[in-house]
């Protein structure tokens, strides 16, 4: 059947994140004690008060196909959100509402990307970045990073990466999966460059925004010279614990926003009613309502990094947002583990899914083959046990 199958799909990346997580629910069905540190989804329950309107929305009957876009009355929420957190002023125009912020890249990929337009990806990138570029027939042109810079791509490589066919660079802040978070100064540094190539476009994924432990976020689009051509994206699945309800967003210049309106209503239309519904609630709320969650991730974020410290051989960076960390663990490869033959990140994360029954993610699917990450969207007590088998199953 595979022959009847296109070079699309064929040439397509399995995403490893459900990759693994799907092999570690075969072993959980298999009655081993699977820990799972391989999604990138909180642990805790919706808040209380985003499922009252959801339950509210279903009582006053909302069930039918809703705007393409998105609700007016979501838009404006999202609009005063752009404006309450990030100093950034759109219109309803320029806001498009979609099923999942991973939908908002594919809308944008597949409304600005010709066949060899390139896109410089910082790496570690998230692991749908590439093989979305490389749908729309885009080239991904990757940017090495190293964990002595935290992860964090400077001026001087984005200038080396531009060539003739640039047309976008995509970066995450917070990143998944390195929680590296990029500075004002560090933005307008790389903005600096950018200014000099007009036609090169910025889309700025900020999906973790609200889970940053430096009490500051900063946006790309905030800079007056740069907000005519970054494409802001956002959701409420991580920040608010609703990753299920897949609802994303994204603003931009109203061109581009237009288009991907168009490009959505031929092959979804609009997001899910109920869900749009109770993203309004969220959206209107102060974050201070969802602060312990971040509270809690901070903990946690500590907590790992200290174990993982006292692991030789492994070396992390300090992520600063998120909820991964994004150990260096190249000093395992070429040695025996248990009869094992790490050969790379991707041996190292199945090594330890075997061995240690814990699942995390190579780094491999993150452009940098020196770390794998591990998600701690876990119970402290799952962490502490996680890392305990780590320890064991590599001394």
């Amino acid at each position: 059947m595979s022959q009847l199958l296109s070079e699309r799909i064929l040439n397509m990346a399995t995403s490893a994140t459900l990759a693994m997580a799907a092999k570690a629910r075969e072993l959980k069905a298999e009655g081993k004690d699977i820990i799972g540190l391989s999604l990138g989804e909180p642990d805790f329950n919706t808040p209380d008060f985003i499922k009252d309107a959801a339950k509210k929305a279903i009582d006053e009957n909302y069930n039918s196909y809703t705007p393409v876009d998105g609700y007016a009355e979501l838009k404006q929420a999202i609009i005063t959100k752009f404006k309450r957190d990030n100093n950034l002023v759109y219109n309803p125009k320029q806001i498009v509402v979609s099923t999942g912020a991973k939908q908002c890249l594919a809308n944008v990929a597949l409304v600005l990307i010709d066949e060899g337009d390139e896109v410089i990806l910082p790496c570690p990138y998230w692991v749908s970045y590439s093989d979305i570029v490389k749908l729309s027939n885009g080239v991904p042109v990757e940017v090495v990073t190293s964990i002595e810079n935290d992860f964090k791509m400077t001026p001087n490589q984005l200038e080396a990466a531009i060539t003739p066919k640039t047309k976008m660079i995509w970066f995450s802040s917070p990143c998944n999966p390195s929680g590296s978070v990029y500075s004002k100064s560090e933005l307008r540094a790389l903005a600096d460059v950018l200014v000099k190539y007009p036609n090169i476009y910025v889309v700025s994924d900020e999906i973790y925004e609200h889970i940053n432990f430096i009490g500051c976020h900063a946006s790309m689009a905030e800079f007056n010279d740069m907000y005519g051509r970054t494409i802001t994206i956002n959701g409420v699945s991580k920040a608010f614990s609703m990753t299920g309800w897949r609802i994303g967003f994204l603003g931009g210049p109203e061109s581009i926003a237009r288009a991907c309106n168009k490009m959505q209503g031929q092959i979804t239309s609009g997001a899910n009613c109920i869900a749009q519904r109770a993203v309004i609630t969220a959206l209107e709320a102060d974050p201070s309502k969802i602060q312990y969650m971040v509270d809690e991730f901070k903990v946690r974020r500590d907590l790992i990094l200290k174990l993982l410290n006292n692991i030789e051989g492994i070396s992390c960076n300090i992520p600063e947002g998120a909820f991964y960390v994004f150990p260096d663990v190249s000093s395992f490869y070429g040695k025996m583990l248990k009869g094992n033959l790490i050969k790379n990140a991707t041996d190292f994360s199945l090594y330890l899914l075997e061995a240690a029954l814990v699942a995390t993610v190579t780094g491999d699917a993150f452009g940098n083959p020196n770390c794998i990450r591990i998600s701690y969207a876990a119970s402290q007590n799952q962490i502490s046990e996680a890392i305990s088998r780590i320890q064991k199953a590599v001394s």
